[in-house]
């Protein structure tokens, strides 16, 4: 898959960043600076998610899709009224009350296939796992390509017997939750190339690999190990286009460390340490999208009071390298000598 078959002049593209930080602007920005960019379906209505994939259409440059695939983690109702409990004083400093029982839901997905069916893309990916053969052959009738985030060989070749077209490699370096099919295993701690290398030693489809990317010479290195393009998250959470909070972005030129933690979704996702990681990550159980719902209430009043500390600062290992500026820029830098 060379970047011309998605209307790309360049091999970097921007990742899809659900809850916020991804926006059809940054989407856009990223079809016109020569990548493609991609609506973020997860944690959105359907009726959102339509109106985001007619404004990034309506702008005429390449674009994907993607959603979360309904692959729940069940909540132990005792571990989740223990981890409510003491998550309580959080909830009480910020005077918002917390779900009583688990909300279990699968992110709107029926609804979100109907939109693409009604709407179709050019690109449709999934993370989390792999969504029901029958929604795949109903998407694929749209015409679209299928991408499937994978975090291993094994995952990579579940993708190849779906009849997935297009896979998406991340290595544990990125930024936010991991696409791990198996979240109650610890995903091994591989460079993004040797990753990529891997996968495409043991299954013959194009890859976009993900995860840690922050400088020009990370790109190379994912090119040569045999990815097709290289997509970046972590390194636009700054810029111009982005929807970060103002916290997020602040703590993103703080001298925090990465650390991964469940204690905000019940999935393993890497974000910046902060006060809660420290606090609740020992404690947290699996459990999503419990521990999701749980701990919006928390997340939302914080950002609304420009607290990081109970915020989800999600974040990859390359955050270092992100920047105030804008996205065209980023990813021309990323792009050098590609």
């Amino acid at each position: 898959m060379s970047p011309s078959l998605l209307g790309a002049a360049i091999p970097v593209v921007a990742a899809p960043m659900a809850g916020g930080a991804g926006t059809p602007d940054l989407a856009i920005a990223a079809g016109r600076a020569g990548g493609f960019g991609f609506v973020a379906g997860g944690y959105q209505p359907a009726a959102a998610f339509a109106a985001d994939i007619a404004t990034v259409a309506a702008a005429g440059v390449p674009f994907g899709v993607n959603l979360f695939a309904p692959n729940p983690v069940p909540v132990d109702p005792t571990a989740y009224r223990d981890y409510a409990v003491l998550l309580a004083p959080e909830a009480a400093r910020y005077g918002v009350p917390l779900p009583a029982t688990p909300v279990e839901d699968d992110d709107d997905w029926r609804a979100k296939v109907d939109v693409l069916r009604a709407h179709p893309v050019p690109l449709i990916s999934f993370t989390f796992g792999l969504p029901p053969a029958a929604d795949l052959t109903l998407l694929r009738a749209t015409g679209a390509l299928l991408a499937q985030t994978v975090t291993s060989v094994a995952e990579a070749r579940a993708a190849v017997a779906a009849g997935i077209d297009v896979l998406v490699v991340q290595a544990a370096a990125a930024g936010g939750h991991s696409g791990t099919f198996t979240p109650e295993q610890t995903v091994p701690e591989v460079p993004l190339p040797d990753l990529v290398a891997a996968v495409l030693a043991a299954v013959s489809l194009p890859v976009l690999a993900a995860g840690g990317i922050g400088t020009a010479a990370d790109v190379t290195a994912a090119l040569s190990a045999g990815a097709s393009l290289v997509a970046v998250g972590t390194a636009l959470l700054r810029a111009t286009e982005a929807g970060t909070a103002a916290p997020h972005r602040a703590a993103l030129a703080e001298p925090r460390p990465t650390v991964v933690t469940r204690a905000f979704t019940g999935r393993p996702a890497r974000g910046l340490r902060n006060t809660f990681t420290d606090r609740y990550s020992d404690a947290a159980p699996l459990g999503y999208p419990a521990l999701h719902h749980l701990t919006r209430p928390i997340r939302r009043a914080a950002a609304a009071a420009a607290d990081p500390e109970p915020m989800h600062l999600w974040a990859g290992t390359g955050f270092r390298h992100a920047n105030e500026e804008p996205a065209a820029s980023i990813l021309t830098r990323l792009s050098a000598g590609a």
